[in-house]
């Protein structure tokens, strides 16, 4: 089977949105089909054009054996919302330049389309279902324009909001299958098409080396706590770190990333007095190196946003490491379950310090009991492999 992914995002690219797109990608190919994936130049979450890819309207590339197509688009990480929807609308504009290759785009037995951002997948369902008749699997990681409302930037019942509430309705209508990475969304597109073909695909991390026992883990001293993501409005990571004394729970606050909060968290950290380190932006590759070195996690949702489960629970799985999750939903709820560490609500800064002092505290026997909690489902109930397998079923039908 012949398969192109278009996705705004791709690696290099690092973070939750590229990460999952990359796996998917490569899970595919592992399992021996043809894959091809449609994506803008790297540009994120930098805002800005990778250097090697900068000066190009298209780049040709294969990476570990899979062809990548880019196209330009106006990179930004600006909060302005003309600036974000014209990112969007660019390469939602740029990649029907693609379709001068008609020859390739018969040849492609699936196409799978990401979503958000919606309009570029509307505009690809058009390209690909509406223009060449292709069949199309719409991926949907978050629902849009819900998590807009639910975020703030948009009011429910306006212009914007219909129009893109009609644009959602075109793309659940049209695909011929949907696939969610939460239960909040597959029931979501169920409740609206009920007799739509829907996959539970959880942006799960695969297993490289089977993960050791927590015997072998042994805790910092200080505990070291680590955030590696984006810096946006959906996470705020910036009222937690003001809202967190770090140094007052004798813990440290390791930083990875980027994002559109990431300068106002360099103003507040620049005295070095309050144990929180910002080291870079690195490679998806990197980012897994240096997780092995952390005992715990921290994961804010800023809002309770529906059908949001952030990924970095499944990245971390895999490393044994123990989980402060902030926020409610579906993925508090997978977190307490499944024994991955303790949840607080979001803004409740206090609960999340006493969580802090309870691993700090903790007998070396209860923290082994998280650490176990995690290694051994990154092997069952969220193994990547086991999931992957049972896709390739599903869009075979």
């Amino acid at each position: 089977m012949k398969v192109l992914i278009v996705s705004f995002y791709y690696e290099p690219e690092v973070g939750a949105a590229p990460s999952r797109i990359t796996n998917l990608a490569k899970g595919l190919k592992a399992s021996g089909m043809d894959v091809d994936v449609l994506t803008c130049l790297p540009n994120y979450p930098k805002g800005r054009i990778f250097d090697g890819y900068r000066g190009h309207f298209s780049v040709k590339e294969q990476v570990e054996g899979i062809n990548v197509y880019r196209y330009w688009t106006y990179a930004t990480v600006s909060k302005n919302p003309f600036k974000r929807v014209l990112a969007m609308t660019a390469f939602a504009t740029s990649m029907w330049a693609f379709a001068c290759r008609r020859k390739l785009i018969k040849e492609y037995d699936r196409i799978i389309v990401q979503s958000p951002p919606i309009l570029v997948a509307a505009s690809a369902i058009l390209l690909f279902k509406k223009c060449f008749g292709k069949h199309t699997v719409l991926n949907i990681s978050d629902l849009w324009p819900m998590s807009a409302v639910e975020l703030g930037f948009m009011k429910a019942g306006s212009l914007a909001h219909k129009v893109m509430s009609r644009i959602e309705r075109f793309m659940y209508r049209n695909a011929d299958s949907v696939m969610g990475q939460s239960m909040e969304i597959v029931e979501h597109v169920l409740r609206m098409f009920p007799q739509k073909r829907t996959f539970l695909y959880r942006n799960l991390q695969p297993v490289v080396e089977v993960p050791s026992s927590a015997a072998a883990k042994m805790r910092s001293c200080p505990m070291k706590i680590v955030y590696a993501g984006l810096f946006g409005v959906a996470q705020d990571m910036l009222s937690l770190l003001k809202s967190v004394d770090f140094a007052a729970l004798g813990v440290e606050m390791h930083l990875y990333g980027g994002g559109n909060q990431m300068n106002d968290i360099l103003a507040y950290i620049k005295d070095g007095e309050k144990n929180i380190y910002y080291h870079g932006y690195l490679s998806k590759q990197e980012v897994n190196e240096e997780l092995k070195k952390y005992d715990l996690s921290v994961i804010p949702l800023a809002a309770s946003i529906h059908g949001a489960v952030p990924s970095k629970i499944f990245d971390l799985l895999p490393e044994g490491i123990p989980i402060l999750f902030s926020g409610e939903g579906e993925g508090a709820r997978i977190v307490r379950e499944y024994g991955f560490g303790l949840v607080s609500a979001h803004g409740d800064y206090a609960a999340l310090s006493r969580n802090i002092r309870a691993f700090v505290e903790m007998s070396d026997e209860e923290y082994a009991g998280y650490v176990n909690s995690c290694l051994e489902a990154s092997c069952d109930t969220f193994s990547f492999d086991k999931q992957m397998g049972r896709f390739c079923e599903f869009i075979d039908k």
